[in-house]
């Protein structure tokens, strides 16, 4: 049976364990919701598209074709990497790509659903957890390209690779940690949406993508300090090379992205009431 549910003028935070219990209540009970909606999603995604599922391939494939005629050109100088240059691209730009996915996903979610929400009555959290789904299944699509780029190039592979799957994790919660905690602004207004497509694009050559991650000067130490870096830098290293660099920084960003997912899905679950309040004025 479920809880019985109470709306007060007061705030929630000042009963945390009732907060709590309510907000593990409505993550199991939007189980079921969420799939169908994931479903719902994927299949219109790929309904609506001329290339379908192309487009899951075609962004690293076209940047590591970009960077690596600029490299062989001479135009940049990315330096020594660890896998051959195109591989290295691709599958960093696939990580990559995971990560926005999971940033932009509860910002577009909760924009797409401002009619139902405030209309019908149901767990928030299924439409945050249905876009967390689509971001696995676009990563297993583009695992068939990974694959396929380990098997060209000749890259072996050892027992860490299963590994990978818990930095794919942290790497997927970092970005759902920065898109539950954008999603409420993200419903109000849609500058929102926009900064974060600048953002993005300025995050990502800070991130090391198309370059290993180097140790001096300014350009150096924004790499370094962005928690993006470890949590991709490991998953890739993990499912390559079986070396991890840097565990420490790895297990920092681990637990900077757990934190911060709690506490902006307790942000969401108090904020989300007001939000519907104004979309429904």
């Amino acid at each position: 049976m479920p809880p019985e549910v109470i709306y007060t003028p007061h705030s929630k935070l000042r009963h945390p364990i009732q907060l709590f219990k309510q907000m593990g209540y409505d993550l199991l009970a939007s189980r079921e919701l969420a799939w169908r909606l994931m479903v719902r999603n994927i299949t219109a995604q790929y309904r609506q598209s001329f290339l379908g599922i192309a487009w899951a391939f075609l962004p690293p494939i076209v940047m590591a074709a970009g960077f690596t005629l600029a490299s062989d050109a001479n135009v940049i100088n990315v330096g020594k990497t660890d896998l051959p240059y195109p591989a290295y691209v691709m599958f960093s730009t696939a990580l990559w790509q995971t990560f926005v996915e999971a940033l932009n996903g509860p910002v577009q979610a909760v924009t797409v659903a401002k009619p139902m929400l405030a209309r019908v009555n149901f767990p928030r959290e299924a439409i945050v957890l249905a876009k967390v789904g689509e971001v696995f299944f676009n990563f297993s699509i583009k695992l068939l390209l990974l694959v396929a780029l380990f098997l060209w190039f000749q890259i072996s592979v050892g027992w860490t690779v299963i590994l990978a799957v818990v930095g794919l994790v942290h790497l997927v919660m970092l970005g759902t940690f920065f898109g539950i905690l954008l999603a409420p602004l993200g419903a109000l207004y849609q500058d929102v949406s926009k900064g974060v497509t600048m953002i993005t694009g300025f995050w990502l050559f800070i991130t090391p993508v198309v370059f290993p991650v180097p140790s001096q000067g300014t350009f150096g130490l924004l790499v370094n300090l962005n928690p993006v870096t470890p949590l991709l830098v490991t998953t890739r290293e993990l499912a390559t090379t079986g070396v991890v660099s840097d565990p420490y920084g790895f297990w920092v960003a681990s637990l900077f992205a757990f934190i911060g997912l709690l506490l902006a899905w307790i942000a969401f679950r108090v904020s989300m009431p007001f939000v519907i309040e104004r979309i429904s004025s």
